[in-house]
C-alpha cells in the first residue's frame, strides 16, 4: 500500500512538489524607518507671544531629512536625488525642505516622486535647512551651528532659511500680510530656547492666514452658467466622515478635467460651522495618494 506524506497533502491539488514543513519564512517587506522630527502646532496670531521666537517663511515644499548620506521623507521614504546634487553636503544630520519656489509644489512633488531622478529637473530644487537635530543646544545656538556648517560647505543645492525676529505682534502681521501678498503660505515661529525634541510642539509654530486639510472626492457635479457643461463642484468626504462640496479654487483646466473620485485633495477653510463643516472651502491641489501625504508636507516645517 503507498503511503502518502501528510506534509503534501493540503499543496496536493495545486502542486505536485512536497514542501518541507519547517520551509525558511519569507523575508518580510522593509518598513522604512520614520526621522524622529520635530513637528508644529497651528495657532491664531493672536495668541502668539512673539517674543521668543524667531520667524521664518513657511514654504510649500517637501518636507526632508539629510541623515548625512541620504535624503528621507518624514515617513521615511528615500528620495532618489542625483549624485551631484548632495556633493560636498555635511556629514551631519539636516533638518529642512526640498522646495522650487512658490506655488510651485505639483512641479517639486513630480520631481521628487521619480525613482529615476530627471537631472533638469532636479536643477531647479534647493534643500533649505532650518535645523540641525543632533545638536544639543538650543534653537539659536543650532542656528548659528548650521550657519557655520553650511558656509563652510558651500554646496549650491544648500541654502540656509533666513530668520528674523518680530517686535510685536503687529510686526509679526505685517510680516505675514508681505510674505502671503508676495505668493507664500505663511510663517513659521521657533522659539529661540527650544531644545530638538521629536514630535508636535509649541517651540514649533505654523501662522497662516487660512488653514488647510485633504478630503477624498466622492462625486463631481455639473456647474450653471458659464460652467454648465465642465465642472461646478466636488463632493469630498473628510477622514472624519463629513461630506460636503467646494466649488472654488479651480482653474478653467481643473474643471474641464477634475480630479478623479478617489483622489485626495488639498483643500483651505476658514474655521468651522457647528455642524464641523468646513467654511468657505477652497480647492488647492490633488494631494495624489494618501500614503504620500506625510512626505508632501506641503512642507512644512510641520507636517
Amino acid at each position: 500500500m503507498r503511503h502518502t506524506d501528510k506534509s503534501c497533502v493540503a499543496l496536493a491539488v495545486t502542486s505536485a512538489l512536497c514542501l518541507p514543513l519547517l520551509a525558511p519564512a519569507a523575508t518580510p517587506l522593509q518598513t522604512p524607518m520614520r526621522p524622529a522630527l520635530l513637528l508644529a502646532q497651528e495657532v491664531a496670531l493672536d495668541e502668539i507671544d512673539v517674543t521668543g521666537y524667531f520667524v521664518s517663511e513657511k514654504y510649500d515644499g517637501i518636507r526632508t531629512y539629510w541623515t548625512g548620506h541620504e535624503l528621507l521623507t518624514r515617513s521615511g521614504r528615500r528620495i532618489h536625488a542625483p549624485d551631484w546634487f548632495v556633493r560636498g553636503w555635511p556629514t551631519q544630520p539636516l533638518d529642512g525642505e526640498l522646495w522650487i519656489g512658490r506655488q510651485r509644489f505639483e512641479e517639486l512633488a513630480a520631481t521628487v516622486r521619480d525613482t529615476v531622478p530627471d537631472e533638469s529637473a532636479w536643477r531647479a530644487v534647493r534643500f533649505m535647512a532650518f535645523d540641525l537635530p543632533s545638536h544639543a543646544a538650543p534653537f539659536s545656538e543650532r542656528l548659528q551651528m548650521l550657519a557655520n556648517l553650511l558656509a563652510a560647505a558651500r554646496a549650491p543645492t544648500l541654502e540656509l532659511v533666513p530668520q528674523w525676529r518680530a517686535a510685536d505682534r503687529e510686526a509679526l502681521r505685517r510680516d505675514l500680510d508681505r510674505i502671503v501678498a508676495a505668493g507664500g503660505e505663511g510663517l513659521v515661529l521657533h522659539r529661540a530656547d527650544s531644545w530638538y525634541v521629536a514630535g508636535r510642539s509649541y517651540d514649533l509654530i505654523k501662522l497662516k492666514p487660512y488653514r488647510d486639510a485633504e478630503a477624498q472626492v466622492i462625486a463631481h457635479h455639473r456647474g450653471t452658467g458659464k460652467y454648465a457643461d465642465v465642472l461646478g463642484a466636488l463632493e469630498v468626504r473628510t477622514p472624519e466622515g463629513k461630506v460636503f462640496r467646494i466649488g472654488t479654487g479651480f482653474t478653467d483646466a481643473e474643471r474641464m478635467h477634475p480630479p478623479a473620485i478617489g483622489t485626495w485633495i488639498t483643500y483651505r477653510y476658514h474655521g468651522l460651522t457647528a455642524n464641523g463643516i468646513p467654511r468657505f472651502a477652497s480647492f488647492m491641489r490633488v494631494r495624489g495618494n494618501r500614503a504620500d501625504d506625510d512626505d508632501e508636507s506641503h512642507s512644512e516645517q510641520d507636517e
